[in-house]
């Protein structure tokens, strides 16, 4: 079971990279944004699942923390790039969580 999870998880953090890319490139993107928000929830979902299995290990419940974050900075970039606002700062936050939860899933770094 937890390897299916994993496996469901992993492809989903990486289809949902490159959707994300796609999104915030794209003009018409309404769909796109809502294919985004349904990995999302998949990504969310799976996370939570497999932390139930592991029964809540301190470095998984930080990744997962630091996830909702990144989905959080996610979505704060696509509305101020859709209002034409500027995004370095926050793009450039975006790029520091996202390699630190990777690294966290791939047991790079661990606390």
């Amino acid at each position: 079971m937890f390897q299916t999870l994993y496996s469901i998880h992993a492809s989903v953090w990486l289809l949902l990279v490159i959707s994300f890319f796609i999104t915030y490139f794209i003009n018409k993107k309404k769909i796109a944004h809502m294919v985004l928000r349904l990995f999302y929830i998949v990504m969310l979902g799976t996370g939570i699942s497999m932390l139930n299995l592991m029964g809540y290990p301190f470095n998984y419940i930080l990744k997962g923390l630091l996830a909702v974050i990144l989905v959080s900075l996610m979505e704060v970039l696509l509305v101020r790039r859709k209002k034409g606002q500027k995004n370095g700062g926050i793009l450039l936050l975006l790029f520091l969580v996202l390699l630190l939860v990777l690294l966290m899933g791939f047991n790079v770094v661990t606390f």
